[in-house]
Formats: C-alpha cells, structure tokens, sequence
C-alpha cells in the first residue's frame, strides 16, 4: 500500500515531444496502485495514442472525439468530480494559459474546470517560452489559486536549445503526486527528523570507516513520514539513493557531523527518527597524508564515537518542541536485551529492534523484519516486510504519540 493506492488520477497529456514521457507515468502510477484515467489532447495525438496509455493503465484513455459522443453532457464531469488529482505532464505554453484563463475548448481542459480535487502541472515547451511575461504571469495567475508545479527543470530541448522548459523526469513527478496528495495527512504541520545511512570515520585523506548501511530504511521512513503530510529533514551520508521528492537533505559524513546536524534540526521538530547506523568509533588520531605500505603496518587506535542519541535525551529538557525519538537497534545477537537497555539508556518513546544476521533482513537487502519495543514494556513484533512497509508502520506509531 502506498499514498497512491486506490486514488483516483486524472492524467492530461497535451502536445509536447515530451508527451512519450507520459506514458512512463502513467505506467508508475498504475504500479504504486492508482486508478489512472488518460486525457490525451488533439495535439498529444500526434505524439503517441491512446492505445498507449490503455496499455499501461488497464483502462480506457480519452480523446477530443469522447467529448462529443454519447456521453458529452456528463463525461467531464464524472471525469473532474472522481479524481483526488489532475496532473498535465506534459503541459504546454498554451494549455498553461488556458487554464489560467478558464478557457476550456477540449475535453482536458472543461474537464480542469470541473475538478473538485488538486491540480498539478508540469510544464514542457522549448528555451525561452516558460520564461516570456505572458506564460510567467499565468504561472502566477495559477500558483494564486494554489495549482502545483513541477518543473519545468532546465536543459536541452528537442530544437537543440538549452534553456529553462524541460519537463521533469517521471519520478520526479510522482514523487509531487505524493506530495500533493499528503497534504491533509495526519501529520500535516509538523516536522520529522530521520537519519540514514552509516557514518564514514576518516583513517587518512583516502580511506575511513564505515559499516554496511544501505540507507533504504531511512529513506523509506522519510519517504513514509512525506506521505503522511510531514515536513521532513533527512540527515544522511551519500548513499546514492534517489532523494524523497519534498525532503529537506542534509548530507553528512561523520558521526559528529551528524550530531550537529540532528541537535540543530531538532530545536524546531516535532519528532526524530534515528534510523542511522552511526558509528561507535572513530580514529583517535587521523593522519594528515596517507598511509604508506612502505611504512609497514600502521597501528590503529580508536576511540568513541558521538553518542547522538544520548546526546539528544541529554538536551530534551531544552527541547520543547520534541515530543517523540524513536532508536533502531541492529544486532547479531541478544536482540531484545540489547534493545530494551537502549530504549531505556536513550530514553526512546519506542525502538525499533532487527536482527542483521537475517538473510532476508537487515542491511543492503528491500525487506525487514523488526520488532517494535516500547518504553511502557509493550512490544509488537512485525513479520517480514518490504521496507516500505516497516516504514509505514512506524510512521503511524510515531503519529499516534502526536495526536
């Protein structure tokens, strides 16, 4: 289940080259569950069909020509009135400005009048034509009216010019869909906090320490937390993953860059996520060139790592806006022990306990298999999931301490 599961989509598909692009979201949303109704104008007819769309979607796409059958005096309607959204990817110049203007002369565009849902826009039209007075005042015009834009983003056109128009990736687009569609969620006006990824504890100018955190777990927790109408701060080293679209990221490579990041964004959260595999310790001493084989075998001394969970149940009192801090523990062996000392030492509203010996769990792997310990002695032992789905789970724990 994901926030697009069982919505209604209207998707608008105007005259742009772009339009090929269309039908790869069309396919994703489908896949993430949403019910996908296809708008095709007569000018996006000339880029790719209808067939297209039916193909990717398991259901019927529109044309001009429906406006005018049997159904004319209702089909916009039902169209406008089902839909918990209407995204035009591609948009073009003068889609854009009719319905700025409320003129309405296709089936999309009468249909965009009879909306009762969100409206989300992606522009796409060559170098020069996003950014000329006229199509800024009815971006203007639209934003005014609380209309969403994706994009346009700037590049190469299809004419060979570079400049502000291109039309967003796919994913980028429905990963706004998501946003769009959070913005009644439970957690609407608050503000979360997760960390991902390990730490990366410098030895030498080329080498570290770290651990083999993935990160796919924090980012499926802010990922779940945007869901739910959270803003989201996600504190993460470089892990390569794509970004949830809405995240405020702020990239780390230390443990106590961590700390410093996490300390500063909780004085305006609402609550943490501490999802990270932060290291426990780091070089006492790092050199200043690199270490040299010639030199022989160099002997390594460590010491602690920052505590950020420790740190954090030390500044609590200070931190007033902070209502919630949910721990993880990943561990080899005397899982619940571990856990439960952990809970109790970081005073964790709940942790989050997974044992990373697990083949199908864990690190680097898209499932987890966790069990949910709470500060009142309560546990909920969660089977195997994706870790969308773990995620998802502990974001509505973590909404229940906030209501």
């Amino acid at each position: 289940m994901t926030i697009l599961s069982g919505k209604h989509i209207l998707l608008g598909v105007t005259g742009s080259i772009a339009a090929y692009k269309a039908a790869d979201l069309a396919s994703k949303l489908t896949q993430q569950g949403a019910l996908v109704d296809v708008i095709l104008t007569s000018g996006a007819e000339k880029f790719v069909t209808a067939l297209t769309f039916q193909s990717v979607t398991g259901r019927k796409a529109f044309v001009d020509a429906d406006l005018w059958g049997g159904e004319a005096h209702i089909l916009h309607v039902g169209l406008g009135h089902q839909a918990d959204l209407l995204i035009i990817a591609p948009c073009t110049a003068n889609t854009l400005a009719k319905i700025a203007h409320g003129l309405a002369d296709n089936l999309l565009t009468i249909t965009a009048l009879a909306m009762n849902g969100s409206l989300l826009v992606a522009p796409a039209m060559d170098a020069g034509m996003y950014e000329h007075p006229a199509t800024q005042e009815n971006v203007r015009i639209l934003q005014e009216r609380s209309v969403r834009f994706a994009g346009p983003a700037d590049g190469r056109m299809a004419s060979g010019l570079s400049g502000k128009g291109r039309m967003l990736e796919p994913a980028e687009i429905l990963g706004q869909a998501r946003l769009a569609l959070a913005k009644n969620g439970k957690l609407n006006g608050r503000r979360i906090i997760v960390t991902a990824g390990g730490t990366q504890e410098p030895i030498d100018p080329v080498r570290y320490i770290t651990n083999r955190s993935s990160g796919k777990q924090g980012y499926a927790l802010a990922q779940a937390a945007l869901d739910a109408g959270a803003a989201v701060t996600l504190v993460t080293h470089p892990t390569g993953l794509a970004t949830p679209i809405g995240a405020d990221v702020v990239e780390v490579r230390t443990a106590q860059e961590m700390l410093e990041a996490v300390l500063k964004a909780c004085e305006t959260a609402d609550g943490l996520i501490m999802a990270a595999a932060v290291a426990d310790f780091r070089m006492k001493h790092v050199s200043e060139h690199k270490l040299k084989k010639r030199d022989g075998i160099p002997q390594i001394e460590l010491s602690a790592a920052p505590d950020i969970l420790g740190t954090v149940a030390q500044a609590r009192g200070s931190l007033k806006k902070l209502k919630v801090v949910v721990g993880f523990a990943a561990e080899s062996r005397d899982l619940e022990e571990n856990a439960v000392a952990k809970l109790k030492s970081k005073q964790l509203n709940f942790i989050a306990a997974n044992d990373i010996s697990a083949q199908d769990a864990g690190f680097a792997v898209d499932s987890n298999r966790v069990t949910l310990l709470y500060a009142d002695g309560r546990q909920d032992a969660l089977p195997l999931m994706s870790k969308d789905q773990v995620a998802e789970t502990i974001v509505a724990r973590l909404t229940g301490f906030l209501e």
